[in-house]
């Protein structure tokens, strides 16, 4: 029985390329977006969880007849949460700022959820970790904005570029900060039948 076909519903190039790093081949799906609307009474766990299920459905209602018989659709989100306040991708440059201002110095979780979504399932996890940053002056955060490096990221930082520096301590899953927990996708991909490490010479994986 040949292994399933994995699809990723997610316009990241940042997942696509841990996905390659762990030697995961899969089709990126030209991803229509869904509503990212927290609900009143929802956890922030919830949120993420949710959001990761609903992008992975999405995604597999996108799949061609037929097309879905054999196929394993991964969906992923991911937030900074400080305090209790989801931080998602800044509108300008004046909430990055603020945002940055907010995590200066202080320690902030972040939780990242995958799912696979299934004509047989559909399976969540949840990694959560904590980031801690260093005290950022005002100059610095005004620099880190205008490189464009926080426009479109959870939290208005990217911990694989620039902002890497702005970190002082991490406890938990590093992929998970940058946007796809690698432990909790290898227990999905194991459980889907899912190989990883493909195209990798025997011996030398």
């Amino acid at each position: 029985m040949s292994a399933p076909s994995l699809f990723l519903a997610s316009a990241s190039p940042r997942r696509t390329a841990l996905l390659h790093q762990i030697g995961v081949p899969h089709t990126v799906l030209a991803f229509p977006g869904i509503d990212e609307t927290p609900r009143s009474d929802e956890s922030a766990a919830g949120y993420v969880q949710r959001m990761a299920q609903e992008k992975a459905r999405a995604g597999y209602r996108m799949l061609a007849p037929g097309q879905s018989d054999d196929a394993v659709v991964m969906g992923a989100d991911t937030a900074v949460i400080s305090g209790d306040v989801i931080l998602g991708k800044p509108a300008d440059d004046e909430e990055a700022v603020a945002m940055l201002t907010r995590l200066s110095g202080a320690t902030h979780q972040v939780l990242s959820a995958v799912c696979l979504h299934s004509r047989n399932a559909s399976v969540v996890k949840l990694s959560t970790t904590q980031v801690q940053f260093r005290a950022l002056d005002k100059a610095e955060i005004t620099a880190y904005v205008a490189s464009g490096e926080p426009r479109g990221k959870a939290g208005a930082y990217a911990i694989q570029g620039f902002g890497a520096v702005l970190v002082a301590n991490l406890h938990g899953s590093y992929s998970g900060v940058v946007g796809l927990p690698l432990a909790e996708t290898r227990q999905l991909l194991h459980g889907a039948g899912i190989a990883l490490w493909q195209g990798v010479p025997q011996g030398q994986a």
